[in-house]
């Protein structure tokens, strides 16, 4: 019978142990402190083949066959780090798209006139965004991107302002709200997220994509709200919020 090499089992049991520890964490470190990442890039098929490398690594360790344990972790290690670069690749893909999707939103309603140098400036910081995209700088393609939206997160089309609705008549705050027409109201989740009984701040507004994201006709587009919806409002800072608020039916 052909014996086994085994390592020296302290230095493997390091490497081993270190992974083991370690190798759960390296496929989701690019989405920590993203907002709402889908499940489905989280799990990708390299983290779930390292996941899978992980549990042999594991195996192959108890069943004393050091050697194989330590190929088995460094494999999981090299998938858990493709899982990484293709995470951070699919947020950089997900900012591009929403800068994209703002910013000719802009264009469509004269931003170049109205707007000029946010406008000017987030066309700069767009283009930025897909040169690092390209140079798969995936960080500063994010960062470019976001950069775009904070810019234009103020603009309006002409005539559409996004007036305030009174709010609640007992002073609550609301924990929802009803959509109403854009074409008669300018509605949308800067101009909504902007007013007193809201946020009271227009950039405030990826709150209320984060927690509505599912519910919009196309949940990568946080621009494209309908009426009669009904947006959950989270709490901001710790205020109490309850009850949904119809300005329609509160008139």
């Amino acid at each position: 019978m052909q014996k086994r090499h085994l390592l020296p089992k302290a230095a493997v049991l390091f490497f081993v142990i270190q992974f083991f520890i370690l190798a759960p964490v390296f496929a989701q470190d690019a989405g920590q402190g993203e907002r709402d990442v889908p499940r489905s890039i989280l799990n990708n098929s390299y983290y779930l083949q390292s996941v899978r490398l992980t549990q042999l690594a594991k195996d192959a360790y108890e069943e004393g066959d050091y050697d194989g344990s330590a190929n088995y972790a460094e494999q999981a290690a090299g998938f858990a780090r493709l899982s990484d670069d293709y995470v951070a690749m699919r947020l950089a893909d997900y900012a591009i798209a929403r800068a994209h999707s703002r910013y000719t939103w802009a264009g469509q309603v004269d931003a170049a006139t109205r707007y000029p140098s946010e406008y000017a400036e987030a066309g700069n910081y767009y283009n930025l965004a897909l040169v690092a995209r390209e140079d798969a700088e995936w960080d500063a393609a994010v960062e470019a991107a976001e950069k775009v939206l904070s810019l234009l997160a103020n603009v309006q089309a002409p005539g559409r302002q996004g007036t305030e609705p009174a709010g609640p008549r007992d002073g609550t705050l609301p924990a929802q709200y009803t959509v109403r027409h854009w074409n008669t109201t300018g509605d949308c989740l800067s101009a909504i997220a902007g007013w007193s009984w809201v946020y009271g701040d227009v950039y405030q507004w990826e709150k209320l994509y984060e927690a509505n994201r599912d519910k919009l006709p196309d949940p990568d587009n946080p621009h494209l709200i309908r009426p009669g919806m009904v947006l959950d409002i989270p709490s901001l800072r710790g205020e109490v919020r309850r009850g949904m608020f119809d300005p329609e039916v509160s008139r």
